[in-house]
């Protein structure tokens, strides 16, 4: 077979249909839809803001249309999921738990994750934890007072929570559930009691099956790209060396002078999208840390979007706001909006919304949008949509025609 070529609209689909972003979903959601996606992009990543609905929600929102975010807390309670650190802090399906052992036992290559210091010089303090959470069952960080009057900022835990986390890394205890999105945490043998380490693949095993994914998540794959995914360590597996052994393909993107890599199993998607039969037709809002846009230079290079997480940045020196979400309009990332959701009032406010420079902003466009705006509003029990601002500032006055106008059906 001759190497493919992809333009870039091409390559965008067949990377929005690996993810399951490429049209609206023709069936209403299921409970095992939440695995399923999840297994899909390989990890779904954790994040605790809440100005929106927390971000693994959104990010199967997005793609399973309105569903109940409690199916996601069920998956884990039930065991078809754990927690551990992949791309950051992630959902991970439950048989991928031997991928990331190697990483349990060596936590001291987790960086900030993990401090041998702290277990060595307070290791009486968390053997009582240990002893404590096998006696009395598992626990929440809440449940310990803090002593110290500091405060709870990210590097000011108190010393329980730290314990906890070590032990966590370590892979002692694990995340049997969350409990209004706080941890809880038991011994890993009482949450994954049929683990062994004898089933554990080699180290090499491991960096070969990340590198396979990472390509077969993205849908295509430049080489750069593919350690972020998973967050793997060097050295990294050359994906040349994996297309030379027929287990990656290799294809070429117009204007892109390295080569990308498919996985096999989406050669029949790579030809659909080369012949300009994969059509993106989904227009949904997306989280900061949805896979699609989490690699900031992956969006700037494949989506030509450049996106950055203001959250972290002083107020006085952000661009767009605190919390903003892209918005992906039919295989292009065409703005954002900076957004807030006040459940009680029923109001999901729009502070902001940008679109990119340049954008040709059509009523269809508009429309689309609109109609994405409704649905997350909906998800997020909010029937009203109030919308401040919007840039370009002409755009204002057609965007709320379309917001006043018949809701959208949702996409599910």
């Amino acid at each position: 077979m001759s190497e493919l070529t992809l333009s870039i609209a091409a390559a965008r689909a067949l990377h929005l249909a690996a993810q399951g972003l490429l049209q609206p979903r023709r069936r209403k959601a299921v409970p095992a839809d939440v695995l399923a996606t999840i297994r899909r992009m390989e990890v779904l990543q954790i994040d605790t803001i809440n100005v929106v609905a927390r971000s693994p929600y959104l990010v199967l929102w997005s793609r399973l249309g309105s569903y109940p975010p409690e199916w996601l807390d069920a998956s884990l309670a039930t065991g078809e999921l754990f927690e551990y650190w992949a791309h950051e802090a992630c959902f991970i399906p439950r048989d991928d738990y031997g991928l990331y052992r190697h990483r349990m036992l060596d936590p001291s290559a987790m960086g900030w994750k993990y401090s041998a210091t702290w277990m060595r010089e307070r290791a009486g303090e968390v053997a009582a934890l240990l002893a404590h959470i096998r006696t009395e069952g598992p626990v929440r960080s809440s449940d310990f007072e803090r002593r110290d009057g500091k405060a709870n900022g990210w590097w000011e835990w108190k010393p329980e929570k730290r314990s906890l986390e070590v032990l966590f890394t370590s892979g002692a205890l694990m995340i049997a559930r969350r409990h209004n999105f706080q941890r809880v945490y038991d011994l890993a043998e009482r949450v994954h009691p049929e683990w062994d380490d004898a089933r554990m693949p080699s180290l090499a095993q491991v960096r070969q099956a990340f590198a396979l994914r990472a390509v077969k998540a993205l849908g295509l794959a430049r080489a750069a790209w593919i350690p972020d995914y998973h967050r793997t360590k060097r050295p990294h597996v050359d994906p040349a060396r994996l297309a030379d052994e027929g287990l990656l393909l290799r294809a070429s993107v117009a204007g892109w002078d390295d080569p990308v890599y498919i996985h096999p199993d989406h050669l029949e998607l790579a030809q659909q999208a080369a012949s300009g039969a994969l059509a993106p037709t989904l227009t949904t809002i997306l989280s900061p840390f949805d896979p699609v846009v989490w690699d900031r230079r992956r969006a700037l290079e494949l989506f030509d979007f450049d996106y950055r997480l203001e959250c972290y940045t002083p107020a006085a020196k952000r661009r767009y706001g605190y919390f903003t979400l892209p918005l992906l309009r039919r295989g292009a990332l065409v703005g954002r909006i900076d957004a807030k959701a006040h459940r009680r009032a029923g109001v999901f406010e729009v502070k902001a919304l940008f679109f990119e420079p340049r954008l040709r902003a059509s009523e269809a466009l508009l429309r689309d949008v609109a109609g994405a705006l409704q649905r997350c509003a909906r998800w997020h029990g909010c029937p009203q949509v109030r919308l401040l601002r919007t840039e370009p500032a002409p755009l204002a006055a057609r965007l709320a025609a379309h917001l006043e106008g018949e809701p959208a059906l949702d996409a599910a």
